[in-house]
């Protein structure tokens, strides 16, 4: 019998901050250090992070979880990782160094470069491929811009000195000083250069976007051995046992084991994840064939929908237009509010995502008058993710999939005013779990998993639990009209 005062630590290293959590094996929070890094807009539509920067909050996160570990006098079993998706880092092999800064999922840069694949007609070979549609989103362009405009990055690769990685390989190559170059099937899924059916780096992508298949990490499942921790960073050297991507980790933290489970994250971006199980399901309605998991060999597939502006909107709001201090207090602010007053708020900020993907589509408020204030302004940003999540299930319809219940995350349903108006917006139940870190806990049930902390999936569902239900409470016309008045905002965002 394993005693409670075992842990697992959870590394969870987002698009805004890193965080690291100390979870009991109930899938309990027991401490949090959380870190926020620079975010970095070099020219329109271009976003970066500093890797250094990114490391050091994870070296000072992890250390602070391990000394609250030791105080409670518990010992740490493993730690699992999960991390931002796409975003791409290149290094040095021998110096360790990254050859330029981290170029984030969110960035646009290679558009230009998209286009010219579509008119070579590589869209299909690759949606067949990979499971995703050619956009500047994924990490294959964006090796590509590293390999085409750094000449550093060009030189390492002729001497097989450059790597290439996802944030999870960045981390698991440092945290194991250099001993591992890997990553799981699901980051490997949101590359564009690897073959969700075959499992394999796939070399025709790799030959068109002439990347050398030397630089690229092992690929390994989520629950799997990726090594272990130099002791000069963790004290002693800890095994890392679980590594899956944000949005898969999100899905495995709220148990969607099941075909047809879906989740929704609302984070930085949101994401919705319908579980599609072996079947690889590829939609007629631009949402992407992705790798859900993949357990002892065994592939889940899922079909996912993309939403780049969620959380974001709301840093934008605190950040840029300083129209409050800190993000909780929206809640208040929207419930003062008896409606919207027609004013719709389309985040555009990085183009549209799916149904949509429109690198060019801007940011659009529309609908304002004399009366328009802060607090109109930032009602609208708070239900525009509601009308995005409805545009997403309104794909997932066409492909002749309706899901009936969806298990929502993030930090955005804490808001129970937006929890409520999604479940009214996109007339389905929403369920809120007590466990609200479920991304983390996903990574932290993989790495369980692996050392048999859980023995089965069925295991880890004992684990998930409801904080509170949320269903429609507005009629048919109210909500149709409302919908109305999205679908005319964007399409004036579309005419970009």
């Amino acid at each position: 019998m394993i005693k409670k005062k075992n842990f697992i630590i959870s590394i969870d290293q987002g698009t805004t901050s890193t965080r690291c959590i100390l979870f009991n094996l109930k899938g309990r929070s027991v401490y949090s250090s959380q870190k926020e890094f620079t975010q970095y807009f070099p020219k329109s539509g271009w976003v970066e992070h500093d890797p250094e920067e990114i490391w050091s909050t994870v070296k000072t996160t992890i250390r602070n979880v391990i000394n609250k570990a030791k105080i409670k006098k518990g010992k740490i079993l493993t730690i699992g990782i999960t991390n931002q998706r796409e975003t791409t880092v290149l290094w040095d092999k021998k110096t360790g160094k990254p050859v330029y800064n981290a170029i984030v999922w969110q960035d646009r840069r290679q558009e230009e470069y998209c286009k010219k694949l579509r008119k070579q007609n590589k869209e299909t070979l690759i949606f067949n491929r990979t499971g995703l549609l050619i956009d500047s989103y994924f990490s294959a362009t964006k090796i590509k811009w590293v390999l085409d405009n750094v000449p550093k990055a060009n030189k390492l690769m002729s001497q097989n000195r450059l790597l290439f990685g996802t944030i999870d390989s960045f981390l698991i190559w440092r945290l194991t000083k250099g001993k591992v170059h890997a990553t799981d099937a699901t980051n490997a899924s949101r590359t564009m250069i690897y073959n969700i059916s075959s499992n394999k780096w796939d070399e025709t992508i790799l030959k068109i976007l002439k990347i050398k298949k030397e630089i690229l990490p092992e690929v390994k499942d989520c629950a799997d051995n990726f090594g272990f921790t130099h002791h000069s960073i963790t004290g002693k050297s800890i095994p890392i046992t679980g590594v899956v991507g944000d949005q898969q980790s999100a899905a495995i933290g709220q148990c969607c084991f099941e075909p047809g489970s879906l989740k929704s994250t609302y984070g930085t971006g949101a994401f919705v994840l319908l579980n599609t199980g072996s079947r690889k399901i590829y939609s007629k309605n631009r949402l992407l064939t992705t790798i859900g998991y993949r357990i002892n060999g065994k592939t889940s597939y899922a079909l996912e929908g993309s939403i780049f502006i969620a959380g974001a909107g709301v840093q934008w709001l605190r950040d840029r237009m300083k129209f409050f201090e800190k993000a909780p207090d929206t809640e208040k602010i929207v419930k003062s509010l008896k409606g919207n007053s027609g004013i719709y708020l389309v985040p555009a900020f990085t183009g549209l995502g799916a149904p949509y993907w429109n690198a060019n589509a801007r940011g659009v408020l529309s609908g304002i008058t004399r009366d328009t204030g802060p607090k109109e302004i930032i009602r609208s940003v708070i239900e525009s993710v509601a009308y995005q999540t409805y545009d997403l299930f309104e794909a997932m319809k066409h492909d002749g999939l309706r899901p009936k219940i969806v298990k929502v995350d993030g930090g955005m349903v804490m808001n129970s005013w937006f929890s409520q108006f999604l479940a009214n917006i996109i007339n389905v139940k929403v369920l809120r779990p007590k466990v609200q870190e479920t991304t983390a806990l996903g990574a932290a049930f993989m790495a369980g998993f692996k050392i048999g902390v859980y023995k089965s999936l069925k295991d880890i569902s004992k684990q998930w639990s409801l904080d509170r239900k949320f269903e429609s409470k507005i009629k048919r016309k109210t909500r149709m009209n409302l919908i109305k008045g999205w679908r005319t905002s964007v399409k004036r965002a579309l005419i970009n």
